[in-house]
C-alpha cells in the first residue's frame, strides 16, 4: 500500500531551497558549458556583449590520419567540469581570470556541415567574424584602454575568441576572420608538425590543397600572416632540410622539442617573445605537443613532446603580449583514458584565458611571497 502524508503534514514540509539552498551545480553535473560559464547562441543574439567568447569548432575531415576530432570540443568542455569561474585563482597565475573585469562566455558550437569542406570553412569564418563584431561587455573607459583597441583597423574594443578544436585546419579561417579587423598577425604555433606544407602541385581540386598540414601555407598566400611567427615543440618526421626552408618562406622559425633541453624554458620564452615583439599575436596550440604517454587523444601522435607543465610554463611567460585570440586543437576523445587529454586540453585553455587577461607574466611563487626560514 503506498504510504500518503495527510495533507496537514504537506503544508508543514520545508521545500528544497529553504532547506538546503540554491540547486546549484556540482564539477559533474548540470550543463554542460566550459568551466560552467555562462552560456548562449551567441551567433544568433548579436547583440550579447561580452569579452571572451569560447566557440566549439566541431570539424576534422581534413586530417591525415586519425579523425575524431570533431568531438574535441565536447571533450575539453568535459575536462574542464572540474573548473569554475567562482574557484579559479592557481598558485602559478597570482589570479583568477574571472575576476578581473572581463565578461567570458561560452557560446556554443558552430553547427559545421559535415560533408562539404567548403561550405564548413566558410561557416567558421563567418561565425568568428560575428563573435568579433559582438559589442564588449567592459564599459567604455576599460574598452578605450583594452589592447584590441589600440590594434584593430576601426579603432574599436573586439572581443577575443578562445576556439576549441577540431582539427588544425579551423586556424585558417580564423585567420581570415581575424585579419578583417587586425590586418595580418603573427602565430605562435605550439605542435608537433610544422603544418606549413605546400599542397601537393597535382591536387584535383582548389579545396583538397586546405588540410590541417598545409594551412599555414594557404594563409602565407593570402598574406594573413607576419613574416614573424614561431613554432614551439616541433619533433616531427620531415623529407628533408627543405621542409625547413619551406617553413621559413612561410614566415616561421623553429623551437624544436629537444631545444627545451639545450637552452631552457627561460630562453624558449625569451626567443618567442623577441622574435613577435609588439605584433597582434594570435597562439595556436595542436594537443600532440604534448607527449602522447601524457596526452594520447590525438590524431597525429608523435613520441618525445613536451610535458603538460612544460607547455603551461611557457604559456604563462607569454602572457602580456598583443594576444588577439587563441585555440586548442586535434583534442580527439575516443582515443583518450581517463579523459587526461581533455583534462590537459581545459588546463591549458584555462591558461590561455589567464594570459589574455593578464599584463604581464607572473612572478615566481618566490619572488610574490619570499620562503621565510625558520631556522
Amino acid at each position: 500500500m503506498r504510504f500518503k502524508l495527510p495533507i496537514d503534514d504537506f503544508s508543514r514540509h520545508t521545500a528544497y531551497t529553504d532547506k538546503y539552498g540554491l540547486q546549484s551545480d556540482l564539477g559533474y553535473t548540470g550543463p554542460l558549458s566550459f568551466s560552467h560559464l555562462d552560456y548562449a547562441r551567441c551567433l544568433q543574439e548579436p547583440e550579447q556583449a561580452f569579452d571572451v567568447a569560447v566557440i566549439g569548432m566541431p570539424f576534422d575531415t581534413t586530417t591525415s590520419y586519425r579523425p575524431g576530432a570533431r568531438f574535441g570540443p565536447t571533450g575539453i568542455r568535459v575536462g574542464s567540469r572540474r573548473q569554475h569561474g567562482e574557484r579559479a585563482w592557481t598558485l602559478s597565475w597570482g589570479l583568477d581570470p574571472y575576476k578581473l573585469g572581463a565578461k567570458i562566455m561560452d557560446c556554443g558550437d558552430i553547427p559545421l556541415n559535415a560533408y562539404d569542406n567548403a561550405i564548413a570553412i566558410d561557416q567558421m569564418e563567418a561565425a568568428y567574424e560575428s563573435l568579433l563584431a559582438h559589442p564588449v561587455a567592459k564599459g567604455a573607459e576599460a574598452a578605450a584602454k583594452d589592447v584590441t583597441t589600440a590594434l584593430s583597423k576601426d579603432g574599436q574594443a573586439h572581443p577575443r575568441v578562445l576556439t576549441l578544436g577540431g582539427d588544425h585546419t579551423i586556424v585558417l579561417p580564423i585567420l581570415r576572420a581575424l585579419n578583417k579587423v587586425y590586418g595580418p598577425v603573427s602565430v605562435i604555433h605550439f605542435d608537433a608538425h610544422l603544418d606549413t606544407w605546400a599542397p601537393a602541385p597535382n591536387a584535383p581540386s582548389a579545396q583538397s590543397r586546405i588540410t590541417h598540414g598545409s594551412f599555414f601555407y594557404i594563409a602565407h598566400e593570402e598574406g594573413l600572416m607576419r613574416n614573424a611567427s614561431i613554432h614551439g615543440g616541433i619533433r616531427c618526421k620531415m623529407s628533408g632540410e627543405a621542409d625547413i626552408t619551406n617553413d621559413e618562406d612561410v614566415g616561421f622559425k623553429v623551437v624544436s622539442t629537444d631545444d627545451i633541453d639545450d637552452i631552457g624554458i627561460q630562453e624558449v620564452i625569451r626567443r618567442m617573445r623577441a622574435h613577435i615583439g609588439d605584433n597582434p599575436v594570435y597562439l595556436s596550440l595542436d594537443i600532440d605537443t604534448i607527449d602522447p604517454g601524457m596526452a594520447p587523444a590525438t590524431g597525429t601522435p608523435e613520441a618525445g613532446g613536451w610535458t603538460t607543465r612544460e607547455v603551461k610554463r611557457i604559456i604563462r611567460g607569454l602572457a602580456g603580449m598583443n594576444i588577439v585570440g587563441a585555440d586548442i586543437v586535434e583534442v580527439a576523445p575516443a582515443y583518450d583514458h581517463a579523459d587526461i587529454t581533455s583534462i590537459a586540453a581545459a588546463d591549458i585553455a584555462h591558461d590561455f584565458l589567464s594570459a589574455m587577461m593578464a599584463s604581464e607574466p607572473p612572478k615566481s611563487r618566490d619572488e610574490r611571497r619570499p620562503w621565510a626560514s625558520e631556522l
